[in-house]
């Protein structure tokens, strides 16, 4: 699909930019070189007239995004979890735009049902409302199953999202090109390769079925958590553009005066928000990557319910014992260790000074734990943490970005329910557990176990493995020019066979 419509979509862009004064501050925030500035104005200015005129009592670039259309509002969701791109204040004007767009009928929701699983609406729901919410992408429907008379919540795409979406994708890419052209020093924050993030996520939305099968994930992984409840997926009734999950009763999580009229008590869920979050985060490696307000409500019961499982986050196992020790190193105000970690793990060149770099930290964290506990902030933290470590060579880690985003979101509910909440007691410790289980004796054992599991599953091959290396040495001997490969392939193979020797014997 990548053609002239590219440079179109560009120039209309650039004209609504301007149009709504946004282009100087979406500059400034990039601290765009000359050469970018003068294509941006050149890309714009001439049309001014052709740009959007949007929304006047929203900000510039809130503005400009909401008149471009739902791909460039998803655009900006997913640039405000980017400060490393945009700026820390620009991430924070985009955190809060908003992706409600009028809803379309009703009837085209019940078409979209028919197509996708293959019967009529009004044969699979006894009723099916007016859409309850509407978003860029899809909206929702309350509805009750024909079959069980149960009461769930159907989503359903965007009539011809996919291919609108697609267009203005490849004119992001367009973009992307142009900017690492014209300013060389933008390479470091790889636009193209943010472009690739941005087309992942929504190509995840634009399939519910991936979207089903994370909040069945994060149901089987959090099915044992005290207070957490997710709606479960409705597979029969669910397609690559219709889900059906079961229906969510409460209390919106940020409507503090109906969680006080309904007796819950707002300093536990402020505490459980927090907790849940870093347990899914470092006990599972896979937690909700959108945990604001919009997407929480609270049981009668007093639970949490969490809703919309378009954006998730996943982190390795690896990254996650570094990340938790980083945060503890932090909590014990050992900074040195701090360091250490982040040259253990790769993330800052081993040529630079590691005390020179644990002094650096320390100026980070001294000043944020000057601050009276109920002002520390775990996700400010993270922000002047990469700030340190984009000085001292770090490359971006989209991943720990997208953490550090929605550990902010997370604080700002959680404080929202407890003004006085003290981040670093609620968090301690979640940091602590996973510490104990996951860095030390107990899983230097998981880790040798999951070895012997691969050695295992490779045992047969073995023999085959040091026969080729031991032929393949012989004949580099012959030549009288030793194959670094074949030594090094020899060394492997004697090293694999030698621990799996000793963990059978140790097993």
């Amino acid at each position: 699909m990548r053609g002239p419509h590219n440079i179109w979509r560009l120039v209309r862009t650039g004209a609504t930019f301007e149009r709504t004064g946004a282009m100087r501050d979406v500059l400034d925030a990039m601290d765009a070189p000359r050469p970018l500035r003068l294509a941006a104005r050149l890309l714009g200015w001439p049309f001014k007239w052709l740009g959007y005129k949007g929304d006047e009592a929203m900000p510039p670039i809130t503005r400009a995004l909401s008149a471009l259309g739902p791909a460039y509002i998803k655009f900006g969701q997913i640039l405000s979890t980017r400060p490393d791109v945009v700026g820390a204040d620009m991430a924070l004007q985009l955190r809060v735009l908003q992706d409600k767009l009028p809803p379309f009928s009703v009837a085209a929701a019940k078409e979209a049902v028919q197509v996708e699983l293959g019967e009529s609406a009004d044969s699979i729901f006894t009723s099916f409302s007016e859409p309850v919410a509407a978003a860029s992408i899809a909206q929702v429907h309350r509805a009750e199953l024909a079959e069980t008379g149960e009461v769930v919540a159907v989503k359903v795409l965007r009539p011809g999202i996919e291919r609108a979406f697609q267009k203005d994708i490849d004119a992001f890419y367009l973009a992307a090109r142009m900017i690492e052209l014209l300013s060389p020093s933008s390479r470091r924050l790889r636009p193209m390769d943010v472009i690739k993030h941005f087309e992942g996520v929504v190509q995840g939305e634009l399939d519910l079925r991936l979207e089903a099968a994370s909040a069945s994930e994060f149901a089987a992984n959090t099915e044992k958590d005290e207070g957490f409840q997710l709606p479960a997926v409705k597979w029969k009734f669910s397609g690559r553009r219709v889900m059906t999950q079961s229906w969510a009763e409460g209390v919106p999580l940020g409507d503090n005066a109906a969680l006080d009229a309904a007796g819950h008590d707002r300093v536990v869920l402020g505490h459980r928000v927090l907790q849940l979050f870093l347990s899914h985060a470092l006990r599972d490696g896979f937690f909700h990557a959108d945990m604001h307000q919009g997407n929480l409500k609270v049981a009668a019961n007093g639970d949490i319910i969490a809703l919309d499982f378009g954006i998730m986050g996943h982190i390795d196992e690896y990254t996650r014992r570094v990340y938790a020790e980083i945060l503890f190193g932090f909590i014990r105000r050992d900074y040195k260790r701090v360091a250490q970690v982040h040259f253990e793990a790769g993330y800052v060149p081993a040529d630079r000074d590691v005390d020179e770099f644990a002094r650096a930290l320390r100026a980070v964290g001294e000043p944020i734990f000057g601050m009276d506990a109920t002002r520390i902030s775990m996700g400010r933290l993270l922000n002047y943490l990469f700030e340190v470590t984009e000085r001292f060579g770090m490359q971006t880690r989209t991943e720990l970005i997208l953490l550090q985003r929605t550990m902010v979101v997370v604080e700002g509910v959680a404080r929202s329910l407890d003004p006085h909440i003290n981040i670093w007691d609620v968090a301690r410790p979640i940091v602590e557990d996973y510490i104990k289980t996951s860095i030390g004796p107990r899983a230097v054992m998981q880790d040798l176990m999951k070895t012997a599991i691969v050695l295992g599953r490779f045992g047969p091959r073995l023999p085959d493995m040091v026969e080729a290396a031991l032929m393949r040495q012989t004949t580099d001997a012959e030549k009288e020019t030793p194959s670094k490969s074949g030594r090094w392939l020899f060394f492997g193979a004697g090293l694999t066979l030698g621990a799996g020797i000793a963990l059978i014997t140790l097993f």
